[in-house]
């Protein structure tokens, strides 16, 4: 074995472990969330360009609510009971979730309905919904950048 093989094999088990690091999720999440806030403000805009559109329903982005539930499941023990499964069509009592699962999803709200034409669409609350997107927009790109500097200075050679 050379010296190139040593040093590669070395370099390529740090990068699989920083790759799980605990910095590495963060920043997976935070990249995941600015895709979300994205999805989530093209859905805004499509509520507000309908707001005088009869019988329209407006949509919402769920994401944060099912990726709290995957965290909280992966995170508790009492959860987990052992299955002997001796046969492929058994069915596990538990399977842990991986958070790279999760993925936004867009409901359509049928139940209410804010005018008499049966269009649900409240301006007002979508633009502070907007607003709140836009604010949620800029934190995960401060603290993406922030992260990035703490990396770019940890990786500076001394």
């Amino acid at each position: 074995m050379q010296n190139s093989d040593v040093v590669s094999k070395e370099l390529l088990g740090v990068c699989g472990m920083f790759e799980q690091s605990g910095l590495m999720r963060t920043n997976y999440l935070l990249e995941r969330s600015l895709d979300v806030e994205m999805t989530r403000r093209r859905v805004i805009a499509n509520n507000i360009a309908n707001v005088d559109v009869p019988h329209f329903k407006r949509s919402e982005v769920n994401f944060e609510s099912e990726l709290r539930r995957v965290v909280e499941d992966n995170r508790r023990q009492d959860n987990r009971y052992p299955a002997i499964m001796t046969d492929e069509r058994h069915i596990p009592f538990y399977v842990e979730r991986n958070i790279r699962d999760v993925r936004p999803r867009i409901n359509l709200d049928y139940n209410t309905t804010m005018r008499n034409d049966g269009n649900n669409v409240d301006i007002e609350k979508e633009i502070v919904d907007a607003s709140k997107s836009q604010m949620r927009y800029n934190t995960y790109v401060t603290s993406i950048s922030s992260n990035l500097r703490m990396l770019k200075l940890v990786m500076r050679p001394v």
